[in-house]
């Protein structure tokens, strides 16, 4: 893993950050109000890195939402005057003491960034105020090293991926900025968050305090080192999976970079996780890993403990060059540097030297099962299409899996977000494609014969399996046990899937 950061941010002092959280709540420092000020187009456009409609739409407003605005949304100095007047609790010198400015001249001039961060859960809707390091919008260059992240793709993708279901205790490995153990906060009795930077950590525990969030604790560590011996119902993580060449002239960022080869560090994680999961615990991380001599999912399949359940989804597959271009343009690295040659010349060396011939990214669940009985869960997939609600879709299959076994049960409903779809060759009265659509979740589509389609349309909670299978022997004339033989593994995989569930 890579060193520790000796570059820290204060400590947070309770009472500095209570006033901090009071001056924004006063002037509504949130998502909403701040789009309104300069206005969608410009909000859109900031999204993707462009801040100049935005400076024009408040330009000459010298208001404390504008102030605050460009201080920590943007990055940009500000007249220390105005600040202290959009700022009248903390003032000053409690927003320098906070290691959130400092004060050159007659400005005040940004230390990190706090932006507001609106989330989703099975709770409602939210938002926090979410400190982190300048980003390449507000430093005009490359990121530093140490750099602490904010709350980028990668940390709403997993968010979206936790199964929402009450926990006592849960386990944020690589927490950075912290956001994903405020979410799980949320559902969770005790939450400990972990990270190798305790520039990290201090970040995280000041936007713990800052959003009134008691029940996370923080310890600086590697990996699992920071909790030997202990287990956890939840363990989310967001780890520094992205695969760097160990050469000099690549920097290896904190927050993204573990220090390991290849794709070590989610073979570490994953070989490491069993033993921290409590009897039904679940683990969920977002990761790569290397093809080449053997495909990614297999070597990914070879590390898991037999008896964790395995749910893993790999949503895309990127090419050695690929993965390498996006990966140094993320540092703010472009084509136009002299560097980014020399850069994807040591990605594509390293890669060569281990074979890889393609990288994959997705989302991979663990879990311990509770009982050592039935079946373990083993589901490796390829998944390209858009994707809703998935945290729900994991947990309604990981209670799919579990139920069916022990069988299918006695009477199953069609999802109410399925729905049929026929198509017809010109003059033909039957149809050549019969296609069951999933509206939610994962999205799937799945082709189905007239049998199975008949025995989905007849699950309504009216009559029962058995009836419905025995129903349509007699209208196909067919056996009654060659119908449910060639029936009973495709409703399995319809339950799983989640277009077919329980009667509630």
């Amino acid at each position: 893993m890579t060193a520790v950061s000796d570059a820290l941010p204060p400590v947070p002092e309770p009472a500095l950050v209570s006033a901090l959280a009071a001056d924004l709540d006063a002037v509504d420092f949130r998502s909403e109000p701040l789009r309104r000020l300069w206005g969608e187009e410009a909000d859109d456009a900031l999204g993707r890195g462009v801040r100049e409609p935005l400076l024009r739409s408040i330009d000459g407003d010298s208001g404390a939402l504008a102030t605050l605005g460009r201080l920590f949304v943007l990055g940009m100095p500000q007249p220390s005057a105005s600040v202290a007047q959009a700022l009248p609790r903390l003032g000053m010198d409690g927003l320098v003491a906070l290691g959130l400015a400092r004060v050159a001249g007659a400005d005040a001039v940004p230390a990190a960034v706090v932006r507001p961060q609106s989330f989703v859960d099975a709770d409602g809707i939210g938002e926090w105020w979410i400190a982190s390091d300048l980003d390449e919008l507000a430093l005009g260059t490359e990121l530093p090293a140490d750099h602490v992240l904010g709350v980028g793709g990668a940390s709403r993708t997993l968010a979206e991926l936790v199964v929402p279901v009450p926990v006592s205790r849960a386990l944020d490995l690589g927490t950075g900025c912290g956001i994903q153990a405020l979410l799980v906060s949320r559902h969770a009795g005790e939450v400990v968050a972990t990270d190798i930077s305790a520039r990290a950590l201090a970040f995280a525990a000041l936007n713990a305090r800052l959003n009134g969030v008691g029940n996370v604790t923080f310890r600086q560590g590697s990996m699992f080192e920071p909790v030997a011996g202990e287990a956890f119902d939840l363990i989310v993580s967001n780890p520094p999976f992205v695969i760097t060449p160990r050469v000099e002239g690549v920097t290896a960022y904190e927050y993204r970079d573990g220090g390991l080869i290849g794709d070590a560090l989610v073979e570490q994680f994953v070989r490491s996780v069993d033993s921290h999961l409590t009897p039904g615990g679940v683990a969920q991380l977002l990761g790569n890993w290397e093809s080449g001599r053997r495909p990614g999912l297999e070597r990914l399949e070879s590390w898991i403990a037999p008896e964790l359940d395995a749910w893993v989804i790999e949503r895309e597959e990127l090419t050695p060059l690929g993965y390498a271009e996006l990966w140094i343009r993320d540092a703010g690295t472009t084509p136009r540097e002299p560097a980014f040659g020399r850069m994807l010349e040591a990605w594509l060396d390293d890669f060569t030297v281990r074979g890889v011939t393609a990288i994959g990214f997705g989302y991979v669940l663990l879990r311990r099962a509770a009982a050592r009985e039935g079946e373990r869960l083993r589901r490796f997939e390829r998944l390209s299409q858009p994707l809703s609600g998935t945290g729900r879709a994991l947990r309604d299959g990981l209670a799919a899996h579990d139920l069916l076994s022990a069988g299918i049960p006695h009477t199953l409903v069609t999802a109410s977000d399925v729905t049929e779809a026929r198509h017809y060759m010109p003059g033909d009265d039957d149809p050549s494609v019969i296609e069951l659509r999933q509206g939610g979740g994962f999205g799937r589509t799945v082709s189905v014969d007239t049998a199975l389609a008949g025995f989905v349309g007849a699950c309504d909670g009216e009559l029962s399996v058995s009836q419905i299978v025995s129903a349509l022997a007699d209208l196909f004339e067919v056996p009654l046990a060659d119908l449910w033989g060639e029936l009973e593994p495709r409703i399995r995989g319809l339950v799983l899937d989640g277009f077919l569930v329980a009667e509630a």
